[in-house]
């Protein structure tokens, strides 16, 4: 028996000893806390963090003696695929919602749905329970730390009747009549609710049935914008193959009617509508029609909300992990004190696609008058104050590591480069449903790699492997980096997911290649899943 000497670092700072790798905690899964009855190690490479008496969570192991980030105070950080907490370390149950700013405070208002609890406790497996939980109201003074609030609608709400689907909601102040008025999907209508403070109980106002003009009853996806001078909007599809793009504005007086909407755009099937305004101009955006699934997110760009918009574009960076997994969900333009900055908050509906982890990825946006780029990051410093922005420390600089983005089987995966015979995606990967597989039936080489910007410094490369066994060669490896090729044999017999390792690498030059290479038998295989290059 291999024993295996693990640190957990708990409140007391005690040390264990772990006698078997397999039943400790995966990256970012809880580990420890107050009455927590499960697994309190974490796999190779991850220590158990307290984040308060209650949580704590399987974080990444950083050298600080080697950390060169020298990220101002005021900086704070944002990290995607994990399970966010709110400040008192419990699970952020927001989807399909919106941040609105009233007098110096962030609100997000999303969905809590039954089936996101399910999933975020044990995501192995995707659900389809859609139940209406509430409409959860965190607060934040800084965009990343955010306090729960209120649950400020429920199925006890007055007058909130039946929902066999409730969402795509946001949330805006009505400066004639001093409320607060919350805009969402309920079933094929469209709800309006209202209350006399941000995150208080919100009363049942009205339905409405049909936005005149638009095809179809209700909305097909929608958010709430709010413009500079305080109006609302609704942004939206039909329903029914969502090939009409639409703008609507909310009744001056009270913002609790959809006035007749105007379409701006047609043709193309497209969801998760959604609009930015960045420097006087506006940025309407949506994704494709995969359901729960990521996407490419498109946009269109027009000098007045009510158009005439361009013709749609791919938003750049998109293509390469389908927007970093997710689909577009909302946006937050934040006006700093030094600069402008949009943050693409998109919803990664992993509860019922079953895509990993997390249900929230938010990444800054680079925008040049029509040309937006998506930064996809896994980390991320924001300064809220002044709008400023940094790549993370811990950043992963390998595109689709888990091999989600694609959604379904094929051999061209999104980010990867191919070369030979044998690669394909498979299911059933360490976490979410895919893994990268190379494998044939009769003998065979292949490889899947990625050609990668990267800041000089040092980093490590980690990879969980399953493997036949048995070829000839095959190996993990980074080369082209300003240093001789270093590489991780991956040809012995592995059963089971096990995480090897590249570390140490020193990069110069400014770009690294990393990738798998096997020259294999008929019959031989290796499967590769969440793979991470970072300091």
């Amino acid at each position: 028996m291999k024993f295996k000497l693990t640190y957990i670092a708990g409140l007391l700072g005690l040390a264990k000893i772990a006698f078997s790798e397999e039943i400790c905690g995966k990256p970012y899964y809880q580990c420890g806390g107050k009455n927590y009855k499960g697994s309190t190690c974490c796999v190779s490479g991850y220590t158990c963090k307290y984040m308060n008496e209650y949580f704590s969570q399987c974080t990444e192991i950083i050298d600080n003696n080697n950390n060169n980030n020298n990220v101002p105070s005021s900086y704070h950080t944002i990290r995607n695929n994990i399970f966010w907490k709110d400040t008192s370390g419990k699970n952020i149950y927001s989807q399909g919602g919106g941040i609105f700013k009233f007098e110096n405070k962030y609100y997000w208002y999303g969905v809590h749905y039954k089936g996101a609890e399910s999933y975020a406790s044990n995501p192995i497996k995707r659900n389809s329970d859609t139940q209406f939980v509430s409409v959860t109201c965190y607060s934040s003074t800084d965009l990343v730390n955010w306090k729960f609030e209120n649950d400020i609608i429920t199925p006890r709400t007055k007058n909130f009747g039946y929902a066999s689907w409730f969402g795509r909601l946001g949330v805006a102040y009505c400066k004639r009549t001093g409320r607060y008025v919350l805009v969402a999907q309920y079933n094929d209508s469209i709800m309006f609710a209202s209350s006399d403070s941000p995150a208080g109980n919100y009363r049942v106002e009205r339905i409405q049935d049909q936005i005149t003009n638009v095809i179809n009853l209700g909305t097909g996806d929608q958010t709430i914008f709010v413009d500079d001078d305080g109006q609302a909007y609704i942004i939206c599809s039909n329903k029914g193959g969502r090939n009409h793009q639409y703008v609507s504005k909310l009744r001056e007086s009270d913002f609790l009617y959809a006035e007749p909407a105007k379409e701006v755009a047609k043709g193309y099937g497209r969801e998760g509508d959604a609009l930015f305004k960045y420097k006087g101009k506006y940025y309407f955006c949506a994704s494709d029609l995969h359901g729960w699934n990521a996407s490419h997110s498109y946009y269109m760009v027009a000098d007045s909300i009510w158009g005439p918009y361009s013709g749609w574009k791919v938003m750049d960076g998109t293509d390469l992990d389908f927007s970093h997994v997710t689909q577009t969900g909302f946006f937050y333009t934040i006006k700093g004190s030094k600069q402008e900055t949009v943050i693409f908050c998109g919803d990664r509906w992993s509860d019922f696609a079953g895509n990993g982890l997390g249900y929230n990825q938010w990444v800054p946006l680079t925008v040049n008058g029509d040309n937006v780029k998506f930064n996809s990051l896994s980390e991320w410093n924001l300064d809220a104050q002044t709008g400023e922005w940094s790549v993370g420390y811990g950043n992963n600089y390998c595109l689709n590591p888990s091999f989600e983005a694609d959604r379904v089987s094929q051999t061209s995966l999104a980010g990867w480069n191919t070369w030979g015979t044998g690669g394909k995606n498979k299911s059933g990967g360490y976490t979410g449903n895919w893994c990268a597989e190379l494998f044939s039936n009769s003998a065979y080489d292949g490889s899947f790699y990625q050609k990668i910007s990267i800041p000089n410094g040092t980093y490590h490369l980690k990879a969980w492997v399953k493997s036949s066994g048995g070829q000839k060669i095959a190996n993990i490896y980074a080369k082209k980096f300003g240093g001789a090729e270093m590489t991780i044999d991956i040809s012995r017999k592995m059963n089971n997911w096990t995480q090897v390792s590249i570390n140490n690498i020193k990069v110069t030059n400014g770009s690294i290649e990393i990738g798998i290479y096997t020259s294999a038998n008929a019959g031989n295989f290796v499967n590769v899943d969440d793979i991470v290059l970072s300091h």
